[in-house]
């Protein structure tokens, strides 16, 4: 087992590996940027090393900084959480030839996973359903002339190096396709320095639902059920739930089949998300792979009562998966609160958090690392917390939800907790009738602004 874990990341994901290190009796060090010296992840550490200034290129990007801190205080393996280095192929080659075990996928699965348009052949190959559309990178516009016509509109154009939405263009008639051809390679070679596109048929009606996966040294793979992530702005996800309300047993078995069979026919090591798209009919199609731990990985947590960060460690040393696939036994939904004003387009809200009141109670679970007198900073994702609920039923979670967000007290700065607070009483997420486009006709009442 690893004696020391450096994390190579900022805020609540941070902190979450620190308490389950120390759980496991496993000593922490932290990096942090000038900006972050005072985040809690910072002060629980058993040690912390400054790798930068706010700029993320010049801290939580620069392997170099990152590889020396982990040299100078002797840890021998680093966690990278999400975003930033977690899919690096350079960065978990970096440690590998540094004898320091990168605690997520190897250099090859990022490779192989991170590029959509090779995703998509590899699970084609491995017998995992996938949206129809091209084979790989479109060459040109003539040829996704072609493709366009015999995928049949509507059809979803996306940068093969993506993510966040960057990149995307929903087509639904030959005349726009060219407009929105050359916008979304532009914005994607700005974004990603790489304008390769790639097509798919543009679903329905979809919803987007991930199955959990982790799979060990030795090829062998289990899936810890599904996670609905529909509701969405600009492709960020706001909030996410588990079980999905459009989930079946039928359902839940072909797409943890399916999800398993991709991670085995890979051999991944490490956990991992295999995403999906699902229509109405309830048909699925492999849409992404995201080789680390998620955002939303609390909510699987909660209904199976299992510690991701645990199963990752372990696996990184070596220690099989159990082979049990899992099903869930409670309801778990997430809100995202992010330092955002919902009243005014989601615009981002850093700055001095003068009061904070937690909530609290039976099934509630808050993933954080701002207090009072802490002051965020501009620099990163304006994710400040996770709220979580967990209860029997779906009705309860959403009670429980509620109750909790009328108790979150942050002030000093806006937040997404109003929005959170009337997204639980829409009649359409009540009812369990939500999809990806949920977002593009929900308004905001401002009647209920406190």
């Amino acid at each position: 087992m690893f004696k020391k874990i450096l994390i190579a990341n900022r805020g609540e994901i941070a902190l979450r590996v620190i308490r389950t290190c120390k759980e496991m009796g496993i000593k922490t060090v932290a990096v942090y940027s000038t900006a972050d010296a005072e985040s809690l992840h910072v002060k629980f550490a058993d040690e912390a090393v400054c790798i930068g200034p706010p700029p993320s290129t010049e801290s939580y990007l620069k392997m170099s900084n990152i590889i020396s801190a982990a040299e100078i205080t002797n840890a021998d393996a680093i966690h990278p959480g999400y975003g930033f280095l977690s899919e690096n192929a350079k960065f978990s080659k970096i440690c590998e030839d540094h004898g320091i075990k990168f605690i997520g996928a190897s250099s090859e699965m990022i490779d192989r996973m991170g590029d959509k348009a090779n995703a998509k052949a590899t699970m084609k190959a491995a017998g995992v359903p996938c949206v129809p559309g091209s084979d790989g990178i479109i060459k040109d516009f003539e040829e996704c002339k072609k493709i366009a016509k015999k995928t049949g509109y509507p059809v979803m154009l996306k940068a093969s190096a993506g993510g966040g939405g960057k990149g995307m263009r929903g087509v639904w008639k030959e005349e726009d396709l060219k407009a929105a051809w050359d916008s979304a390679r532009q914005e994607s070679k700005a974004a990603f320095g790489n304008d390769d596109m790639y097509m798919e048929k543009l679903i329905e009606e979809p919803r987007h639902i991930e199955i959990q996966v982790v799979g060990d040294s030795r090829g062998k793979a289990c899936h810890l059920s599904e996670r609905d992530c529909s509701i969405q702005r600009r492709h960020q996800k706001l909030t996410e739930e588990v079980p999905s309300p459009f989930m079946t047993s039928a359902l839940r078995k072909k797409m943890g089949e399916a999800a398993v069979k991709a991670a085995e026919y890979i051999q991944y090591e490490g956990a991992g998300t295999i995403e999906f798209l699902v229509d109405k009919h309830r048909n699925f199609y492999f849409m992404e792979m995201n080789t680390r731990i998620q955002v939303e990985h609390p909510i699987t947590e909660q209904v199976i009562d299992f510690d991701l960060i645990r199963e990752q460690i372990l696996v990184a040393a070596g220690v099989p998966v159990s082979g049990k696939n899992y099903t869930p036994n409670l309801h778990s939904i997430e809100c995202r609160i992010n330092a955002e004003d919902p009243y005014n387009g989601f615009r981002p809200s850093p700055g001095k958090i003068t009061t904070l009141h937690a909530p609290g109670g039976h099934g509630i679970r808050l993933d954080t690392h701002v207090y009072s007198g802490y002051t965020i900073p501009p620099n990163y994702d304006s994710m400040i917390a996770k709220l979580i609920t967990t209860a029997q039923t779906r009705e309860e979670a959403i009670s429980k939800m509620k109750r909790a967000l009328d108790e979150f007290v942050i002030e000093g700065i806006k937040t997404t907790i109003p929005f959170h607070r009337q997204l639980m009483d829409h009649p359409d997420y009540l009812s369990g009738n939500y999809t990806t486009k949920f977002m593009e006709t929900f308004v905001m009442d401002k009647r209920t602004d406190a």
